[in-house]
């Protein structure tokens, strides 16, 4: 189903400097789902400069592994799956939304891709394609958590949408609180359903992603993130540091702190829309 007989298992894993088991077993998808996160990188380029990105899984070695490029959530979980489906896990694809402060009852798209894995009589959530991803399979029960990465995480068998219930992933949002990232429901997703949502998401004038470049990097220690030319750092008990940068100084940053590689070409495209972006009139409210 997700084309796994295409997948060079040993150049993924190789490229995670993953030497750990390979049985279908949670610690096995543990430390897949650390190693991932970790290393392969996210970023809306391509949206962003040729409003096309592309998910069959040769593709997305190309690009992800071979290249060293990002890529956003469909790419990120197309790819886990087929690496899961090879080693024989037994896993749902599913679908969320967005929320970050966004009204519930207005609810934003499904856009957001994740997995749901059935292991040793659990279901576990792995969400490899935020960017800023847990570090580990959340148990699917209300209250659960995971403290496994720099920020801490929580998860809600709560209200999501116009009264309905569903799962809710929750993240630290200051020392007192805890604000809703994301909402899904355990209904299952196809590839084809992915490739519709990566179409709006990447082609779409109504896409943020289409409007500008962002790009996110996770540390055990940090987290970085580059919104059109603004560079913020988070570190845990810190306030972010923030700072503006000029279109030619990005591909640079892009290599030296995101460890996302771009082509002269493609630097040089990137540069320039940019610069367009930078000096483009602000829209009206």
């Amino acid at each position: 189903m997700w084309s796994s007989e295409d997948l060079d298992l040993d150049a993924y894993l190789a490229f995670l400097d993953y030497e750990g088991d390979r049985a279908p077993t949670l610690a096995t998808l543990r430390g897949l789902q650390r190693a991932h996160v970790l290393n392969v990188r996210w970023d809306t380029l391509d949206s962003f400069l040729y409003r096309e990105v592309r998910l069959d899984l040769p593709s997305l070695q190309d690009k992800l592994i071979r290249r060293g490029r990002g890529g956003y959530c469909f790419e990120h979980v197309t790819l886990f799956a087929a690496v899961l489906e090879k080693l024989g896990f037994d896993f749902t694809a599913v679908s969320g939304r967005v929320q970050l402060g966004a009204d519930q009852h207005r609810p934003r798209p499904a856009t957001h891709a994740m997995l749901l894995v059935d292991i040793d009589g659990t279901r576990r959530l792995v969400d490899v394609g935020f960017g800023n991803s847990p570090l580990e399979p959340i148990e699917l029960v209300d209250g659960a958590t995971s403290e496994a990465g720099p920020w801490p995480y929580l998860l809600r068998w709560q209200e999501i949408t116009h009264g309905s219930p569903g799962w809710a992933v929750h993240q630290r949002g200051d020392e007192e609180s805890w604000q809703v990232r994301q909402v899904f429901t355990e209904n299952p997703q196809y590839a084809v359903d992915y490739a519709v949502g990566n179409h709006f998401v990447a082609s779409n004038d109504r896409s943020p992603f289409v409007i500008r470049p962002f790009v996110q990097r996770l540390r055990t220690d940090r987290y970085d993130t580059l919104d059109a030319l603004t560079w913020t750092t988070e570190r845990p008990g810190r306030a972010p540091s923030k700072q503006t940068v000029e279109p030619r100084e990005v591909p640079k940053l892009l290599d030296d702190v995101f460890g996302i590689r771009t082509d002269t070409e493609e630097a040089a495209l990137l540069v320039r829309r940019l610069t367009e972006l930078a000096e483009a009139p602000p829209a009206r409210q």
